[in-house]
């Protein structure tokens, strides 16, 4: 019974994702289709809570993984869930100049197509072996799309250094245990090439998750 109850409650949180991906995907490429690079600039006015919303519910997943209902690695899963959070909470939306960037467009369609690999894939997972050629798309065209990703990040933060800086938001001083100011532009010099070190981490780890899986499915074919 408890088997079953975990098995319904991960088939949810998948179709929630899918579906917020989903249309998360087919509202941006409808809306550049009808306005051009208008739609560019408005992506976060108009695709922004149902991102922020498919974010926030993928923390869900460090506890899949810390409870055991999902075999993953647990520290790449945490940079991914850290480093979109961080960009989206604390970079995006903290600075309404920065939202109508281009790049934050560019970096949501990324995230959609990296999700829109992974949640139908875990779906159908849930209910039987997907097909080799699912398998193949899913573990082989993240690894390009996922450096892709963290590139549009730190461009995204690059971008959003002056405005930053300008207005002083999250830049704090410190009293003890000596006088400081913490210039916030510093840290999010400091997390660019923190985000790069991470995102190496999380490609390495979907190699050899696509060593894994792909390799299980050519054992199953030699042994029939």
């Amino acid at each position: 019974m408890r088997h079953n109850i975990r098995i319904i409650y991960l088939f949810i949180y998948n179709l929630l994702q899918f579906c917020g991906h989903s249309w998360i995907f087919s509202n941006m490429t409808v809306r550049f289709f009808s306005f051009g690079e208008v739609a560019l600039a408005d992506t976060f006015y108009s695709i922004g809570v149902v991102m922020s919303f498919c974010q926030l519910l993928s923390v869900l997943e460090l506890c899949h993984i810390l409870d055991g209902i999902e075999n993953s690695w647990l520290l790449p899963r945490v940079l991914q869930v850290l480093e979109r959070n961080v960009l989206l909470f604390v970079v995006i939306a903290s600075q309404e100049e920065v939202q109508s960037k281009y790049i934050v467009c560019v970096l949501f369609y990324l995230w959609s197509m990296l999700d829109l690999l992974k949640y139908p894939y875990d779906l159908l997972s849930l209910i039987s072996t997907p097909f080799y050629t699912i398998a193949w798309i899913r573990h082989t065209l993240c690894i390009p799309l996922y450096p892709l990703a963290i590139l549009a990040e730190v461009v995204t933060i690059y971008q959003s250094l002056p405005y930053f800086e300008t207005l002083g938001t999250f830049s704090f001083e410190l009293t003890f245990p000596v006088p400081l100011f913490i210039h916030f532009t510093y840290v999010l010099q400091f997390y660019m090439p923190v985000l790069a070190i991470g995102g190496g981490i999380h490609v390495s780890n979907l190699l050899l998750e696509r060593s894994q899986h792909l390799g299980d499915y050519n054992k199953e074919k030699k042994n029939n």
